[in-house]
């Protein structure tokens, strides 16, 4: 039996979510809203981070490590290239839309979505406005010189780069943004494509029947 520990609108939940739906794998949501700090999940998941996954008690924190686990064990579809040139690529995007993609986009989604929503506070349209003019473009003008015309930025096919990427931008798009489509035309037609998937699609409609329920 597996379960996957974290909030459904977190962009690393939601790219464990894809895989596991990509892979037709069964599982549980625990959708730990708010995440807690207590001892007892700290000793799941020791940087205080979600998701965990559980699988008849097996425990594994971080949404990295639970993917390539999930390609491990369950290798079809394949989600990571076999090339090993391909292969860097796609962590190397992987890690990018973990961490700077999340870093430019979150504060846009965590003030328009997460104060109002769930904190019961204001939002700081300042924090809004300076993230759109200066963190949000680099990051978006690196991506748009990175992705083709294909669907896959790595190898024209679908891979956990794609999901990596798409995930914190739906998010941005959550909080009533959106890629400019006149700015970033390849960027914004990627997303459009990805988040298209059927199984992207499907996770997206029950996230956001989750996040109604909560």
């Amino acid at each position: 039996m597996i379960t996957l520990h974290g909030a459904p609108a977190s962009p690393f939940v939601r790219k464990v979510r894809v895989v596991l739906a990509e892979k037709r794998i069964s599982y549980t949501l625990d959708p730990l809203v708010p995440v807690p700090k207590t001892e007892a999940f700290l000793r799941m998941s020791p940087l205080g981070k979600i998701p965990f996954f559980e699988e008849d008690g097996f425990v594994v924190p971080d949404s990295s490590v639970i993917c390539a686990y999930l390609e491990r064990t369950r290798p079809e579809p394949a989600l990571y290239p076999s090339d090993p040139r391909q292969l860097a690529r796609a962590l190397w995007y992987e890690e990018y839309g973990d961490t700077r993609l999340v870093e430019a986009t979150g504060p846009v989604f965590f003030q328009r979505f997460v104060r109002p929503n769930i904190l019961a506070e204001k939002t700081d349209e300042n924090v809004v406005r300076e993230a759109l003019s200066t963190a949000v473009p680099l990051v978006f003008d690196y991506l748009e010189s990175q992705v083709g015309d294909a669907d896959g930025i790595v190898g024209g096919r679908f891979t956990i780069a794609d999901i990596a990427i798409c995930s914190p931008l739906v998010n941005f798009h959550a909080a009533g943004e959106a890629v400019d489509g006149q700015r970033w035309p390849k960027l914004a037609r990627y997303y459009a494509a990805v988040t298209a998937r059927p199984v992207f699609r499907t996770v997206l409609e029950e996230e956001r029947a989750a996040v109604r329920a909560a």
